[in-house]
């Protein structure tokens, strides 16, 4: 017989976007539980020993709710390339793949469509962006264009480039913002800046 107030001692745990079975096993809550309460629909288990309520959709906006799980399924997970350029209006390509930056060192049980990315720096340029009621750790514009031209094709960081300089607004990147990182990562971007800019 499962206990029938488990689901209760896990309720403070629904209002992050997902937790853990060690912290369901700090409120007395095994594993075997949250297997039995998967099985009954009350859980989902988005990766290993991760879960989330089933009654609370994770996005309000369904094209982001699988980028959500696969983002909150790499331990230090952050969304990158593709899938960044994507979400800040940067590319015309829909990702095929979730792409997500992770630690160089980092054992991640990879599954299609997500797309994982070793990098040495994942605090540069490392911000939020809040989809729903999740906050999501995603690089900032600036790196994101970097990362183009080290992980992409030269096309498809130019065409990144130049959507980017033609924003405005809160949308208007820091052209020295991209000078710094360029450096700090050494990648060559400045013949292109400049190319663009004058």
């Amino acid at each position: 017989m499962k206990p029938k107030n488990a689901l209760k001692k896990l309720e403070p745990l629904f209002r992050a976007p997902s937790f853990t079975s060690k912290e369901a096993s700090k409120r007395g809550v095994s594993s075997a539980t949250l297997a039995y309460y998967v099985n009954q629909n009350e859980l989902i288990r988005i990766g290993h020993g991760v879960y989330r309520t089933a009654h609370v959709p994770m996005v309000d906006d369904f094209r982001w709710e699988e980028l959500a799980e696969a983002v909150q399924r790499a331990k230090d997970g952050v969304i990158c390339l593709t899938s960044a350029l994507y979400f800040y209006h940067l590319t015309e390509e829909m990702p095929s793949q979730y792409w997500i930056a992770i630690r160089h060192g980092t054992v991640h049980r990879v599954a299609p469509p997500v797309k994982v990315v070793r990098m040495r720096n994942l605090n540069l340029g490392k911000t939020t962006i809040k989809i729903g009621n999740i906050k999501l750790p995603i690089f900032d514009r600036e790196r994101t264009i970097v990362d183009a031209f080290r992980y992409l094709g030269r096309e498809t960081a130019l065409k990144a480039l130049k959507a980017a300089l033609t924003k405005k607004g809160a949308e208007r990147i820091d052209i020295e913002k991209i000078r710094k990182y360029a450096k700090k990562l050494r990648v060559k971007i400045e013949p292109f800046l400049i190319a663009m800019t004058i």
